[in-house]
């Protein structure tokens, strides 16, 4: 079975640095300096805009609309719209070693989808792979239950050498998700109907975070040897140097400096397992 490092940490110190450690982790892959990696946590409330939602008009109110929710915006590292995070979902970032950058776009979509699809499966739900007419950041390897409310949403990001995969489970928690991405989206004037906004909890109750991260990691154990690891300090200084790029104008992170300081007391430290 392949390898593949399991790092189930989050940064406490923001999603801007949090966003980093996934970027520089994917140039750590692409440099053959780190292995296959997944990276599975449980984040804070935020929300994660995109480079095409910074050009919109409507993008700093929809800014001013996340924060007064209660979630911190950011800039994320693949494309779409505007995704949640929040302590209600499973964050995810499987980061690959790929030779070519034309080539397999799809069938890693497919791969992680799949995977998810089939962990949500386990869990009893009608997990299906497949947009839902007004979903939020929709795409075409969205998991869906019964093809009514979207629960995952995922992205990749590609360098010279590596492949990142990233997205959010929505286990717990759809009402707050769903306000908060309704406010947004009318600021974006981007289409979206709330009511496809959906949670592994509707679907299953009962079942919670740890249930549906459980099940994602079986399905990774099923044909990979699941290694655990941890952050080293070198990871996360470079993290804090690309930090500022996912950022939107705020007053913790107005330069590298104070990213570089949480960095530190994350590498001296550590944040606690969730």
């Amino acid at each position: 079975m392949q390898p593949l490092r399991i790092l189930r940490r989050r940064v406490e110190a923001g999603p801007a640095l949090d966003t980093a450690v996934c970027r520089a982790l994917l140039d750590a892959v692409a440099r053959d300096e780190a292995g296959d990696s997944l990276r599975i946590w449980r984040p804070d409330e935020a929300l994660a805009f995109s480079g095409t939602d910074r050009q919109r008009a409507g993008f700093e109110r929809a800014v001013e609309r996340a924060r007064a929710a209660g979630f911190t915006p950011f800039l994320r590292l693949a494309g779409g719209h505007a995704a949640v995070y929040s302590a209600g979902t499973v964050a995810f970032a499987w980061t690959q070693r790929v030779d070519d950058m034309r080539s397999g776009i799809d069938a890693r979509f497919e791969d992680l989808a799949g995977r998810v699809a089939a962990a949500l499966r386990q869990l009893g739900v009608d997990a299906r792979v497949g947009a839902v007419p007004g979903e939020y950041c929709s795409g075409d390897y969205s998991v869906n239950a019964s093809g009514r409310v979207k629960l995952m949403g995922v992205g990749q990001r590609l360098i010279r050498g590596a492949a990142h995969l990233g997205g959010v489970i929505v286990a717990e928690g759809g009402d707050a998700i769903r306000g908060v991405l309704s406010e947004a989206y009318e600021a974006l004037e981007l289409e979206f109907e709330p009511a496809t906004v959906g949670c592994v909890a509707d679907e299953q109750p009962g079942v919670g975070w740890r249930d549906v991260a459980s099940a994602l990691l079986d399905q990774f154990q099923a044909d990979h040897d699941l290694i655990e690891c941890d952050f080293d300090s070198d990871l996360l200084a470079r993290a804090a140097t690309i930090a500022p790029r996912h950022c939107i104008d705020g007053p913790r992170y107005a330069d590298a400096t104070s990213m570089e300081s949480d960095a530190k007391f994350v590498a001296e430290h550590g944040p606690p397992r969730h």
